[in-house]
């Protein structure tokens, strides 16, 4: 199977015949990536139709942050945050999905214009979250998280991070898809950051081949993470804040596409819209010396 083969595709989404971008709008005042920058509704459509203009093929809208340390927000705030930003991004025809734990956010976003739910926890959060994906026949990203971030719970220990988060990733799909949601829906996400360390991340990319073997397709999500800031800070350095980061990401965005993911999540768009392009050209002159080989072969 090929790279560009095995990337996959997720039904009630568009087909992209790269590595697909996803930006990030977070409509939150505590992000720790752009920290408020996006928080009311106008700034933050405005924000995702500039994204869409800078190569962005689907842009996920967030209202709650998964930073280290955040607290949870209310059902209502959650709501307020994020159902004018999906309706006024998807009446613009943007592909939207949105980026919530809640059940009830999720139906309200897909009713808004919302095409995909990604889902930090995998369905975990809410037990009614599966079911409603389900019911709404929408697609669905199961991210690998084994603790809530909220009191401090995080479990980063492993013997052998790759074959872990593949089993455990595994069994999340098989409960989503004995939930009702379908094979064809389900994309997974190595969930870089979320009770790793940054030699965890690392390695899970090195080895995204393993994550592929699950027969969906995968999302990476790297953009201005702490491994990053630890990466260009080396040994001894402090690491860069997170805005400093998009260079890395977008190198992160190259290797991923290359190796296959299916898309990649970010937050400046520019950059990695320009490394997944290249990333495909370098596929598509290796398919043509491929087959010019193969025709000379005969």
């Amino acid at each position: 199977m090929s790279k560009q083969s095995g990337r996959g595709r997720v039904a009630g989404l568009p087909e992209w015949d790269r590595c697909a971008v996803m930006g990030v709008v977070n409509v939150t005042p505590d992000s720790f990536s752009d920290g408020g920058r996006f928080f009311d509704t106008t700034n933050a459509v405005k924000h995702g139709l500039d994204l869409v203009a800078e190569g962005a093929d689907l842009v996920d809208v967030g209202g709650e942050s998964t930073r280290p340390g955040a607290t949870r927000v209310d059902e209502a705030e959650e709501l307020k945050r994020v159902i004018p930003v999906v309706r006024g991004l998807a009446s613009e025809g943007v592909t939207v999905s949105v980026d919530t734990m809640r059940a009830s956010v999720a139906e309200r976003a897909l009713a808004a214009g919302a095409a995909l739910v990604n889902d930090v926890s995998g369905g975990l959060a809410d037990p009614e979250m599966i079911p409603a994906v389900a019911a709404a026949g929408a697609p669905f990203v199961v991210m690998h998280w084994r603790g809530f971030l909220e009191g401090g719970n995080v479990k980063g220990a492993y013997d052998d991070v790759v074959a872990e988060v593949v089993d455990e990733l595994h069994a999340r799909v098989e409960a989503v898809l004995a939930g009702g949601i379908t094979a064809d829906r389900i994309v997974v996400d190595p969930g870089l950051g979320f009770s790793k360390d940054a030699e965890h991340d690392l390695v899970l990319l090195a080895h995204l081949d393993r994550l592929l073997a699950l027969g969906h397709p995968v999302l990476v999500a790297a953009s201005r993470k702490r491994f990053l800031g630890r990466v260009l800070a080396g040994p001894e350095g402090a690491p860069p804040p997170a805005r400093e980061r998009d260079a890395a990401t977008a190198a992160v965005s190259a290797l991923a596409a290359h190796a296959g993911a299916w898309a990649v999540r970010v937050h400046e768009v520019r950059a990695t819209a320009d490394a997944v392009q290249v990333a495909r050209a370098v596929e598509g002159a290796r398919a043509t010396e491929g087959a010019r080989a193969a025709e000379g072969a005969r």
